[in-house]
């Protein structure tokens, strides 16, 4: 349905880059009001409101995947647009991340006794030198929303633990975020360590962050880039694509 709650038409306004407001109103417009309402209230950060929504929700039968698309990640995707745009901060992302948390405590359970296959699994850190993790942060819950399994490197990560956790957990991709020019470059030393063990075609490697663009990905050797949560995750797909391409068929 279109959109008719009020505030999130005021929010989905935020969003005008075209490819990005396709994809987020397709999310938006295959749930309805209650929806609109969910995603509503994670925007604005009301976890309360996303708590007893996301509960209400399932009670009336509705699946935890609709719910997760069509209400938290369509808010959330939202939310990682406007931090992209300096247009919401660090305080109010923490605080819709605590609403998509609030959520995720109903819907995580029933994902888990699903048994459903995950799309893929990926390691994700801030590179060498790096402390900044917000958008990476992000970007981790939208890919867990979507089905991935994530593992968390957390910040100043360098190249020999991407090597081992992507070992040590059978990764599909290497994703290294960085928000520093000074930091950048080590995000190719970390992909030329890959390439020294001789593992540079046993994954695929994205990066991002707020200084990083698309040639500078091509530059370091990345197989993908994204500069946001919602990008991310359709180019994280588009690579697992390319590692399986049967499976997705």
């Amino acid at each position: 349905m279109p959109i008719v709650h009020e505030g999130l038409a005021r929010e989905f306004e935020y969003v005008t880059r075209e490819d990005e407001r396709e994809m987020i109103l397709e999310q938006i417009e295959a749930g309805d009001a209650l929806m609109q309402e969910m995603a509503y209230s994670l925007i604005t950060g009301n976890h309360h409101a996303v708590d007893e929504l996301t509960k209400q929700a399932l009670g009336e039968g509705r699946e935890a995947n609709d719910v997760l698309d069509e209400g938290l990640i369509s808010g959330m995707a939202v939310v990682g647009v406007k931090f992209r745009d300096n247009i919401i901060f660090v305080p109010e992302v923490l605080i819709a991340a605590r609403a998509m948390k609030a959520g995720m405590a109903h819907i995580d359970p029933i994902l888990s006794a699903s048994g459903v296959e995950p799309i893929g699994t990926a390691v994700f850190g801030t590179v060498k030198g790096d402390l900044h993790d917000i958008g990476k942060n992000l970007c981790i819950m939208m890919m867990r929303g979507a089905g991935f399994v994530v593992h968390d490197l957390g910040v100043d990560t360098k190249p020999d633990e991407f090597i081992e956790a992507a070992d040590d957990n059978g990764a599909d991709l290497v994703m290294m975020s960085a928000l520093l020019t000074t930091t950048m470059p080590n995000m190719g030393r970390t992909i030329i360590e890959f390439e020294d063990m001789g593992l540079r075609d046993e994954y695929k490697f994205m990066t991002g962050g707020a200084p990083v663009t698309q040639e500078f990905a091509d530059d370091m050797g990345a197989d993908g880039y994204a500069d946001n949560a919602i990008t991310c995750v359709e180019k994280a797909k588009e690579l697992i694509a390319m590692l399986r391409p049967a499976s997705a068929e």
